[in-house]
């Protein structure tokens, strides 16, 4: 039962958030997403709320809709709350509060008020705890920001359950990456669902922001792209269950998503997510279905676009039918949506979404009439949306709905007349959709004929003859529309009277139309149309004679009516003609009508009119006897008379030779009779065959041209005129003097009357407006003047359509008319285009632009326009009433500003006439073109605009000019007239990047092609493009700069040279403009420029410049740095050499007192003169870095190697180079930072060179006779060996061969520096490679110790000559003796004599050292006897001389040198015999003494030391003497630190000694050492016996602390002296004193560790401790304060010999003895005798309370004692005896 509620207790607790443990309210208390934990803990939640609220107030102005929250998050009562107290209501009400603010806050987790905000929600309502999921969902679209890392942090271990995943980023406080998310997602789509939930609460409640919806929409695509392949199944049944298993879980959140209309990021997004559902999801057709109309039902026109794409992607996984009525009426709602699917399918198909449209949209033409889609489904055939299947099964829908369209559907026809008229369009049109409907119609066995007869009866007028209403037949079958009763309109027809008139001869009229109707009605019935042609109004019998049968017909089938009855209407007229009443007649002028049929799109009617032409060929086969009357010739148009008839002759050519025969191909092809006839017509085309006279020709180019005229159809104008307009002439007589009147009639008609004309004939109004125009002919002035005069006319102006086909034609014959009537219609075209009449002024503007314009237009075009813009830029007549000048200024303002907008449009039209016009091949019009430009850097200033584009256009015009200039040598560029001053003044008054380009590569051009026109001008130039052009980014200007620097410079450069100017000089200032530009000039165009630049000048020349300028304009700064490297490595090795020459030239030049070239091109970057040294410095910091290049490096080397004449000039070059470099640094040693880059540029001088080629560069400067440039080389090669590697064989043999040249410098020159110099050289060579030649090593070597070298007076060569015999030492070794006898005295010699000097010479000394060291170190016997004895003795001396640490370091390596490797004996007989000198140094040389005997005692072996121990022995007691001899001594000083230090050397060096010794060998050497304290002074020194033994007891003492137990017995040598001691010692001494307590020390250490029971013996307690306890009775002498010492020396002893001695009965007696001292009358023996108790009590314990009787009752009589310092130290003495019993001695005491 106890352990079922101690688990229920547990549950609750864990589940519990309230605590009584302190440390967890902390820990929660903590938690902050701002404050560390630390921070967080103290603050109070009122400090919380004042700094969270500031973020609350900031978010209320942000978006007042936080201001909701100020009552109840953010109220003062807010501060006082507390969850864990609140009911589970109140708990729940403050829930919705808190997300609701989290909702609104999401969007602003970026800014810092929206976490202060947060931080307030967290601390007051923990929502990390209660409302963790919410708070989480916020933060994470912003997981990759720290603020979520923090968030992960402050989150409680029972996270929910949808954010397990977290659990690792919690702990390791890790970035969460998204493919985490997007993995949970996919595992646990209830997490999705809570996401997706979160997002469209956020969307309803308008609280979305993009962050939101990009990450919903991210991670549910990737989750829902996961799902679909996680639920992939080799079984399709399982595989659909998955699917449809994930549409239920994401189709609603997507259902909702896409019918947000404010949210469209939402709807897009679920978009791409309904997309890839479809994609791999295989949904059904009615899942698609559903989608696609939640799609449309929510889209708006931000998401038009979107939701089309993801309809075509539904479509294509759809099924291939319609589309459902709410898509189908939203896609109608879209505008212009096919062209939007067009557009959309060239990323996407949507052949599907097209097709499903378009049978949606015919399938409401036929069930509800609906007519809008018809329009729609025409553009989707027309398209190249469809593909080809779709094409013909939508074709055939149209074809079934044109059958299936009924009465109830169309009750006023217009339906199927939309319906025909659009499969008849299709039918025409090209491509598939006419082949695609031709094709349903056969297949439904549909003649289109009839179908277009059917469709035109059904809208026909009513007959204006009777007002009364249709008959209705009622027999009917169909039930479309009620019919006539066609019996009632024959009879109505027969009673109308016959018309009088031709049908030709007028214009359209009620009775013709009606006519025209009942025709078209009866065409269909052969009875009916029978009695229609007998109806008396046709007047059939007298056909032949009157003109209103035949062109009542001809002007049926000409017009726009249903096939079947044009032809039905050419069968009549045939069938009149075959009868016999018509022989006698001329009917030619049917011809132009059976033309016309004859060109019919329609075959079967081009059938017919072949069937009627062949008939009317009958009638031209013989000639007649008699002339016969031409059928018309009198009224068959309003003015028959003007019509041209043809003589038999050429009516007959024109049928039989023309007509007839193109027949078969004219029924084929409807062009092709046009075709025949203009090739008829025009002779050159014309085969023998078929050729036709000149006269005939000319003939029915006239008879045409009239009937064309004269005829009222437009469709018999038209085609008339296809043929006509290809004949230019015949005979002379043009086609435009024939048919002018034609246009000038169609001009005259007013816009209505022409739309009307084509709208009645179905014409399209451009193509009669084009073949109209098409009549004028090139160089036809009547025709030119009647355009001119149309154009002109504001009446033509009203109809565009016309003006534009007048000046097409214009242009088209522009190119075949001469330039005289080109001239004039230019200029007329030109100020046409100015004026506002529009569209004519438009038209000739495209005219202008569009035609080529020769010389001479172009020419006069700017001519005019110059003398406007010299008007406009000349300054007025002066009045003659005063003005003030401001006054003046205003009207000239006045004056100009009006006209200068006409002038600038003027000269904008007429420079882009010039600049399409290719100005290359109008070269002439180059002094207008600048005529024009400085006018208008003039006109400028009154306009107040740049005019860039003007001044751009005459630019880049002139540049198309230059080359023409170039290649013809009879073309030249006038100097004199300024056209370099023009451009330069463009160039700096713009600041238009284009137009400064185009001058530039102008000036360029003309540079290369005429440069005494630019030259004189371009340094103003250049200094402009320093402070513009160069700054520009664009690749274009890096060309147009690149152009200009190649094409300018050179032959500027050129001139300079012929006028012999400077050239560096001349062109600083060019330079300086680009320097100056160079931080201004974009990073990847700066190199490539500057290239340019330099390579253009001459990099021999001005490299050196350019490089200069730039250090001292920027400063050595490593970008500058790095790119003078650049710059100058892109150059050869000959170039650089060159250009640091003239560098280093340059800068010698700076010091000079009136300098030259360095005042023009260093110093200008500042206002102030600069000071020389600051100048150079610059340009020395870079030359360093120049010579570090390692390309330079590699490539000089390359070519050194070589042996030629390139070869030869590259070392020159190096020589010179490097005489310059070591003669500046001469000049500037003085001044210590330019010294330094000096010399760092030397440094990398050196190396540039293989050494062998830098061998015989210094060879060839050694042969100079200036001695300091001469030393100067050898310092550089001194220098240069440095940096050598000792492994390269090339090097080695150069410089080992280098060596005799060397030895030679040392014998023969007189100047010691230059001796000095090679020494050195010969030193570092012989340190690298001297042992690879040891004979030429070792004539050095006998050269530098002879008297040339080492013998020579000057100091500094004899250090220099020591520290080389050092080097050579080292490398010969044995091979050096030979010199050594003749080295060695000199140099100890030097030694003693600087030492000797009383200021030694620190180098001197340092260099014999080395030297002995050397030898030391290799040949360590050369150093023996006097040799020793000198050295160890100038040693002291050093060591005394108080040199720097350098000198002493020196020292002390040579001393440890011949320490370890000179001969044992030798060695310690030296030290020996040398230390009464030692002494005489004082401590220095005693201390380096002791010091070396250390190291050689540590280096030479036990049997080397055993057999010199005696010796040993004699300077170790030497070293313990010196305290005595000190003491005696008025000339050595040492204080008792130093003796203190001496005396610890030598205990440590006889230690070293001690262990390299038996024992046999040492008990003499002890025994010796306690004799030594008495022998040798006299008796009465007391004093030095005194001193020796204090020094040789500080021995003992180290002795028996260190070798311990070893050596106890050793204590039976020294007994009896301690003895001594112990009796005679006088404290009151000072040094006996000392001796008294070092003695007690050693006896301290003896008696700690005896381990053999020396001490226990009786003979050896006996004789010590007695006199140990009477040592007591010191402590009783009060005037000699000894107390303290007693006890500091004394007891140790005494406590240690106790120790030692383990035997009740020497306890009993050492404890009897000191008891007697207790009852002393001295109270210091008393106390020190109490002391020494105490610690024997503490160190012995029970073993010493054995005799406590005795002890109690002095213990109890010291109770009383009268000091109160005894008596208090026998108390502490009574607790140490109680604490060891465990008892009290009370009861003992009383």
């Amino acid at each position: 039962m106890a352990t079922s509620l101690a688990a229920q207790l547990a549950q609750i607790a864990a589940k519990s958030r309230t605590t009584l443990n302190s440390k967890a309210l902390k820990a929660a208390h903590s938690k902050s997403l701002i404050f560390e934990p630390r921070v967080a803990t103290g603050q109070t939640f009122a400090e919380i709320y004042t700094l969270c609220s500031d973020g609350f107030e900031e978010l209320c102005h942000l978006d007042p809709r936080f201001a909701y929250f100020k009552n109840s998050l953010w109220s003062e009562q807010s501060q006082e709350q507390d969850r864990t107290q609140m009911s589970q209501e109140e708990n729940a009400a403050l829930d919705k509060h808190i997300e609701a603010f989290l909702h609104l806050c999401g969007s602003r987790l970026r800014l810092m008020p929206a976490i202060k905000a947060i931080e307030w929600l967290i601390r007051r309502f923990r929502i990390h705890e209660f409302n963790t999921a919410i708070l989480i969902t916020t933060f994470l679209p912003y997981h990759t920001i720290p603020v979520f890392t923090t968030l992960l942090s402050i989150l409680p271990s029972d996270i929910p359950q949808e954010y397990g995943f977290l659990h690792p980023y919690i702990k390791s406080l890790a970035p969460l990456p998204r493919a985490a998310i997007v993995q949970h997602a996919i595992s646990k789509p209830d997490f999705l669902s809570m996401l997706s939930q979160y997002t469209i609460e956020s969307c309803r409640a308008k609280q979305e922001y993009p962050a939101l919806i990009s990450f919903w929409a991210g991670i549910t695509a990737e989750a829902v792209n996961g799902l679909l392949d996680k639920g992939r199944s080799g079984r399709k049944a399982v595989q659909t269950e998955n699917n449809l298993s994930l549409l239920q879980e994401i189709g609603p959140v997507l259902s909702d998503a896409m019918v947000m209309r404010d949210v469209p990021g939402l709807r897009i997004a679920s978009y791409m997510i309904v997309a890839i559902l479809a994609a791999k999801g295989n949904l059904g057709d009615a899942a698609l279905s559903s989608f696609m109309d939640q799609l449309v039902h929510g889209w708006t026109a931000d998401t038009l676009r979107p939701g089309l794409v993801c309809l075509c992607i539904l479509s294509q996984f759809r099924g291939a039918k319609q589309l459902s009525g709410r898509v189908t009426k939203s896609l109608l709602k879209v505008p212009n949506v096919v062209a939007a699917l067009s557009e959309i399918n060239k990323e996407y198909r949507a052949d599907r979404l097209g097709n499903g449209l378009a049978i949606a949209l015919v399938d409401r033409l036929v069930k509800k009439g609906d007519i809008r889609g018809l329009p729609v489904v025409k553009s989707l055939l027309t398209s190249d949306l469809l593909q080809e299947k779709q094409i013909k099964v939508l074709c055939g829908a149209l074809v079934v709905a044109t059958v299936r369209v009924n009465g109830e559907v169309d009750q006023d026809g217009q339906i199927r007349k939309e319906l025909g008229s659009t499969l008849v369009s299709l039918s025409q049109a090209g491509g598939n959709a006419g082949e695609s409907i031709m094709a349903a119609v056969q297949e439904a066995d549909v003649d289109i004929e009839e179908l277009e007869l059917k469709l035109g009866t059904s809208i026909r007028p009513k007959l204006a003859i009777e007002d009364a209403p249709d008959a209705m037949d009622e027999d009917s079958k169909t039930g479309v529309a009620q019919e006539r009763d066609i019996k009632a309109e024959f009879e109505k027809l027969s009673l109308l009277p016959e018309p009088t008139s031709s049908c030709l001869a007028q214009g359209s009229n009620n009775l013709l139309d009606d006519l025209s109707s009942f025709f078209l009605s009866v065409a269909g019935n052969e009875e009916n149309l029978k009695k229609f042609d007998e109806a008396p109004i046709l007047s059939r019998p007298l056909a032949p004679s009157k003109s209103f049968y035949f062109s009542f017909y001809m002007r049926f089938w000409c017009g726009p009516v249903p096939t079947l009855a044009k032809v039905a209407a050419l069968e009549r007229v045939k069938s009149r003609l075959k009868e016999k009443d018509c022989v006698d007649q001329d009917f030619q002028a049917i011809i132009p009508y059976c033309i016309t049929a004859l060109s019919d799109p329609s075959r079967k009617v081009r059938r017919a009119a072949a069937d009627l032409m062949t008939v009317l060929g009958e009638f031209y086969t013989t000639k007649p006897s008699r002339s016969r009357q031409a059928w018309g010739s009198k009224d068959l148009y309003d003015k028959s008379g003007d019509l041209h008839w043809l003589e038999f002759e050429a009516a007959k050519a024109l049928l039989h030779t023309v007509i007839l025969p193109s027949l078969e191909e004219s029924v084929l092809h409807e062009d092709h009779i046009l075709t025949a006839l203009s090739n008829a017509l025009e002779s050159s085309k014309s085969d023998k065959k078929h050729h036709v006279s000149h006269g005939n020709r000319l003939s029915i180019l006239k008879s045409l041209s009239s009937h064309a005229i004269a005829t009222p159809l437009l469709v018999t104008k038209l085609r008339l005129l296809k043929p006509l307009n290809k004949v230019k002439s015949i005979s002379g007589t043009s086609r435009t003097d024939l048919l002018l009147p034609l246009l000038r009639w169609w001009a005259s008609l007013t816009e209505s009357e022409a739309k009307l004309l084509a709208s009645q004939e179905s014409i399209d109004e451009t193509a009669v407006d084009e073949a109209c125009v098409d009549v004028v002919i090139p160089n036809s002035q009547a025709g030119n003047n009647l355009l001119l005069e149309l154009v002109k006319e504001p009446k033509t102006a009203s109809r565009p359509g016309l003006i534009k086909a007048i000046f097409s034609r214009i242009a088209k014959i522009w190119p075949s008319t001469k330039s005289d009537p080109q001239l004039s219609m230019a200029k007329e075209m030109f100020l046409l285009s100015q004026t506002s009449l529009y569209p004519a002024s438009v038209e000739a503007a495209e005219l202008l632009r569009g035609v080529d314009l020769s010389t001479d237009v172009l020419i006069v075009l700017l001519d005019s326009l110059q003398t406007e813009v010299e008007m406009a830029t000349a300054t007025p007549a002066h009045k003659r009433r005063r003005v003030s000048v401001s006054e003046q200024s205003k009207i000239v303002n006045l004056h100009t500003s009006a006209e200068a907008k006409v002038i600038v449009n003027k000269a904008t039209f007429v420079l882009e006439l010039v600049q399409s016009s290719n100005p290359a091949k109008h070269p002439e019009l180059l002094p207008s073109l600048f005529e024009v430009l400085s006018g208008l850097i003039h006109l400028r200033t009154l306009v107040g605009s740049e005019l860039g584009y003007l001044q751009d256009s005459v630019l880049s015009s002139l540049s198309a000019m230059i080359p023409a200039y170039s290649n013809n040598k009879d073309l030249t560029i006038d100097a004199s007239v300024g056209y370099g001053d023009i451009l330069s003044t463009c160039i700096r008054g713009s600041s238009s990047p284009t137009v400064i380009n185009a001058a530039l590569l102008l000036v360029a051009s003309l540079a290369k092609t005429a440069p005494d026109v630019v030259l004189h001008s371009v340094m103003p130039i250049f200094t402009f493009m320093g402070s513009s052009v160069l700054k520009q980014a664009d690749d274009y200007s890096a060309i147009v700069v690149n152009k200009t620097i190649k094409e300018v410079i050179p032959p500027l450069i050129d001139t300079y040279r012929k006028n012999k100017r400077n050239l560096v000089v001349s062109t600083a200032e060019l330079l300086a403009s680009f320097v100056s530009a160079f931080e201004h000039i974009p990073s990847h165009r700066k190199h490539d420029l500057f290239m340019a630049l330099i390579q253009n000048l001459g990099a021999d020349d001005f490299l050196f410049a350019v490089v200069a300028m730039f250090v001292d304009r920027y400063g050595a700064t490593d970008n500058i740095l790095s790119f003078t490297a650049q710059i100058m490595a892109s150059f050869s090795v000959e170039t650089q050499l060159q250009t640091m020459i003239k560098f280093l030239d340059l800068t010698n030049d700076i010091f000079k007192p009136k300098p030259a070239l360095s005042s023009t091109l260093l110093g200008k970057n500042d206002t102030t003169e600069q000071e020389p040294q600051k100048i150079a410095l610059k340009q020395l910091t870079l030359l360093p870095h120049l010579l570090a290049n390692r390309r330079l490096k590699r490539e000089i080397t390359e070519l050194a190697e070589k042996d030629d004449m390139e070869s030869a000039r590259v070392l020159e070059l190096y020589a010179q180079l490097l005489e310059h470099l070591l003669t500046l640094a001469s000049a500037v040693k003085a001044k210590k930072a330019l010294y330094s880059r000096v010399g760092d540029a030397l440094s990398n001088l050196l190396n540039l060179l293989s050494i062998s080629a830098f061998i015989k560069t210094v060879e060839t400067l050694l042969d100079r006779k200036d001695v300091a440039l001469r030393q100067k080389v050898l310092r550089a090669l001194e220098l240069r060996v440095d940096n050598e590697s000792n492994t390269d064989p090339k090097s080695r043999a150069a410089l080992l061969a280098f060596l005799p040249q060397l030895t030679a410098v040392i014998r023969e020159s007189n100047d010691m520096g230059y001796k000095h110099t090679a020494v050195t050289c010969v030193d570092k060579i012989a340190e690298k490679y001297g042992k690879k030649d040891l004979e030429a090593v070792a004539a050095a070597a006998a050269t530098i110790a002879g008297d040339h070298c080492l013998g020579q007076p000057t100091q500094s060569l004899r250090v220099m000559a020591l520290l080389c015999l050092a080097s050579l030492v080292d490398v010969l070794q044995d091979g050096i003796v030979p010199v050594l006898p003749v080295a060695i005295p000199k140099a100890l010699g030097y030694l003693e004599e600087t030492l000797a000097s009383g200021t030694p010479d620190a180098a001197l000394h340092n260099a014999v050292f080395t030297f002995m060291t050397a030898l030391a170190q290799h040949i360590p016997y050369m150093i023996s006897g006097a040799y020793l004895d000198r050295v160890l003795a100038c040693s002291n001396a050093s060591a005394a001389a108080g040199l720097d640490n350098e000198a002493n370091s020196n020292r002390s390596d040579c001393l440890q040198f011949l320490a370890k490797l000179v001969e044992a004996k030798v060695f310690f007989a030296a030290l020996d015999s040398n230390w009464p000198k030692a002494v005489g140094y004082g401590y220095p040389a005693l201390a380096e003494n002791l010091r070396i005997l250390g190291v050689a005692l540590d280096k030479h072996p036990k049997s080397a030391v055993s057999k010199n121990s005696q010796i040993l022995a004699d300077i170790l007691l030497s070293g313990l003497d010196v305290r005595r001899v000190v003491a005696i001594s008025e000339t050595v000083k040492l204080d008792e630190t130093q003796i203190e230090s001496l005396e610890a050397s030598v205990n440590e060096n006889a230690l070293k000694m001690i262990y390299k010794l038996n024992d046999s060998a040492f008990r003499p050497i002890f025994s010796q050492a306690i004799e030594w304290t008495v022998s040798g002074l006299p008796v009465s020194d007391k004093a030095g016996r005194t001193l020796r033994r204090l020094s040789l007891y500080g021995f003992m003492h180290t002795f028996f602390d260190n070798l311990k137990s070893i050596v106890t017995g050793y204590a039976a040598y020294i007994l009896d002296q301690v003895a001594t001691i112990l009796r005679e010692v006088d404290l009151r001494n000072e040094n006996e004193r000392e001796l008294w307590s070092r003695v007690l020390e050693t006896l301290a250490s003896c008696f700690e560790h005896d381990q053999d029971d020396f001490w226990q013996a009786p003979g050896h307690f006996g004789v010590i401790a007695p006199l140990l306890v009477d040592q007591f009775l010191h402590a009783g002498n009060d005037k000699g304060g000894f107390g303290e010492e007693v006890a500091e020396s004394l007891i140790p002893a005494v406590v240690e010999l106790a120790s030692a001695t383990d035997s009740s009965e020497h306890h009993k007696e050492l404890n009897t003895r000191l008891l007697k001292l207790v009852r002393s009358e001295e109270a210091g023996v008393r106390l020190a005798v109490v002391k020494c108790q105490q610690q024997l009590t503490d160190r012995l314990g029970g073993d010493w309370l054995q005799n406590l009787v005795e002890m109690a009752i002095a213990i109890r009589e010291l109770q009383d004692d009268d000091d109160e310092a005894v008596e208090r130290e026998n108390k502490r003495w009574i607790v140490a005896i109680e604490k060891t019993l465990g008892e009290s001695l009370d009861t003992m005491l009383q």
